[in-house]
């Protein structure tokens, strides 16, 4: 790993060096940030982007300027961060593939306008030294929590996420992802300004953003996964169905009985669980689909995601299957990927010849009612989360109360093999923390895992490989600070910081 302390201590000549470059330099320092996520984890290097962003927007002499300085850097973060988003279009390259990278420069220019507006704000709410710091990590703690829920949300890759490979991402069962997020930019702000007061000695502080967070999530974390008196055993099934394959006539039959095959296989699991969309058929009461799938797990109870439908709705749906072949119960997806499950703006759109990727027929899912708990008898009240719905934390938060543990179906097979499954994995792991209790994952491609309330992982199969795996349900903790508060105590944090800024500016002007 680079030497955190080596690395940054040289940033403060950075602004010198890049004066003549600082639209190339404000680029790089996002790249440099979106290095920190996984597959690259290269912490040091994102919070010294981070800090880098910093100074250059106290070069900002303007608040346009300013607003341009975080638009490039948002740009730079977002187009490493989410380069996997042309993987949908290279599904089929002969229709799609044309749009993939207009689509990677949309979503990265589009996210990047959050970070653009959290500069412009900065600048305006305090002009320089530590106003300006304080102003900066408070005004893009507040555009990456909004980056969560404007326009239906997409919270992918928010700043705190970077600790997702080491103890420190334990901070989260006290502040959440959002506080998180804004922990580590104020921690960046402090350093950075202590760093340029005279003497070489300050200089080690650089160090302190990436030090202390792993220092106390080190002290927070337990030593060992803490199991039940009598853990349940579960299957998690992979089919590993690539995308291109998944719906086509001919592989169908193959994938699907290579489920049934792995839910027959030897052992006594207490619960057996297929990936999201398991299924090629419209999942009816009734159907003889259900029969066969019911017969393979004979009195195992079995879980699986499938396309339903009422009438003129389609529903992304996880079915739970009775003995007798029919639906025991169910759960419909509520948090839709626009462009990938529904159309926003429906029939113009529509007109426009846009159509969505995963959805049936291409014309969209319709909204399940919003969070619920399934109700699985002995193996307790489980929150079910479908594909990206894993990445809201209010999606948690928003259940009728605290489940026993969560349940993620997913077809990671959108997101092809390099950052995207990983990504995905990474911010199942943050739920688990957040609230103290395990999540299963299991994903059509991979990887599907066993997280325990801890964020780690305890079993997995890996990305690409079809296979089946029996493992023990861990134990939940103890509601954590997070699980009781929500995001109210990040809100009212930055709430009051947006105040006490504004007080100052106001002071400033008299």
């Amino acid at each position: 790993m680079p030497d955190a302390v080596g690395v940054a201590a040289r940033l403060p000549r950075l602004p010198a060096l890049v004066a003549s470059r600082p639209a190339a330099a404000s680029l790089g320092a996002g790249v440099l940030a979106g290095l920190g996520h996984v597959p690259f984890s290269l912490v040091p290097l994102a919070l010294g982007g981070l800090a880098l962003s910093l100074i250059l927007l106290d070069r900002a002499r303007s608040t346009r300027a300013a607003f341009l300085a975080g638009w490039l850097t948002g740009t730079g973060y977002f187009a490493t961060t989410l380069h996997w988003i042309v993987e949908p279009f290279l599904v089929d390259v002969g229709r799609h593939g044309w749009m993939a990278p207009f689509a990677l420069v949309f979503i990265a220019t589009g996210l990047a306008l959050f970070w653009g507006a959290a500069f412009g704000a900065a600048r305006w709410l305090g002009r320089s030294g530590w106003p300006l710091a304080f102003a900066w990590a408070t005004a893009l703690a507040v555009a990456e929590m909004l980056r969560g829920y404007v326009l239906t949300g997409f919270p992918w890759a928010l700043v705190g996420y970077v600790w997702t490979e080491g103890p420190a991402i334990q901070l989260a069962s006290v502040t959440g992802a959002f506080g998180l997020t804004f922990l580590t930019l104020a921690l960046v702000a402090v350093a950075v300004r202590l760093s340029q007061r005279p003497g070489p000695a300050w200089k080690a502080v650089l160090a302190l953003p990436w030090l202390l967070p792993l220092g106390a999530g080190w002290l927070m974390l337990e030593p060992s996964t803490v199991m039940p008196e009598e853990p349940a055993v579960v299957r998690l099934v992979q089919p590993n169905a690539p995308q291109h394959r998944k719906w086509d006539p001919d592989w169908v039959p193959l994938y699907f009985d290579r489920q049934l095959d792995y839910t027959r296989a030897p052992g006594k699991p207490d619960l057996i669980v297929w990936p999201e969309t398991a299924v090629p058929f419209l999942l009816e009461d009734g159907h003889p689909a259900l029969a066969r799938i019911a017969e393979a797990a004979g009195d195992t109870p079995l879980v699986l995601g499938g396309q339903r439908v009422e009438g003129l709705r389609a529903f992304n749906s996880l079915i739970l299957t009775g003995d007798d072949g029919g639906v025991a119960a169910l759960y419909d997806k509520h948090h839709l990927v626009p462009f990938g499950e529904y159309i926003p703006f429906g029939q113009l759109a529509r007109l426009a010849g846009l159509r969505s990727f995963a959805a049936r027929d291409g014309y969209g899912y319709t909204p399940g009612p919003g969070p619920a708990l399934l109700d699985l008898g002995p193996l307790g009240q489980v929150l079910p989360l479908i594909c990206y719905e894993a990445i809201f934390p209010q999606d948690v938060t928003g259940a009728p109360r605290r489940p026993d543990w969560m349940l993620q179906i997913t077809n990671d097979a959108w997101f092809g093999t390099f950052s995207g499954p990983y990504q995905h994995l990474a911010q199942a792991r943050v739920r688990a923390v957040e609230q103290g209790v395990p999540m299963l994952r299991v994903a059509n491609t991979g990887v599907s895992a066993v997280i325990d309330a801890q964020g780690r992982i305890t079993a997995s199969l890996p990305l690409g490989e079809a296979g089946f795996l029996d493992a023990r349900l861990p134990a939940a903790r103890p509601p954590t600070l997070y699980a009781r508060t929500g995001d109210w105590a990040t809100l009212g944090v930055l709430l009051l910081a947006f105040a006490s800024l504004l007080a100052s500016r106001r002071r400033e002007r008299r």
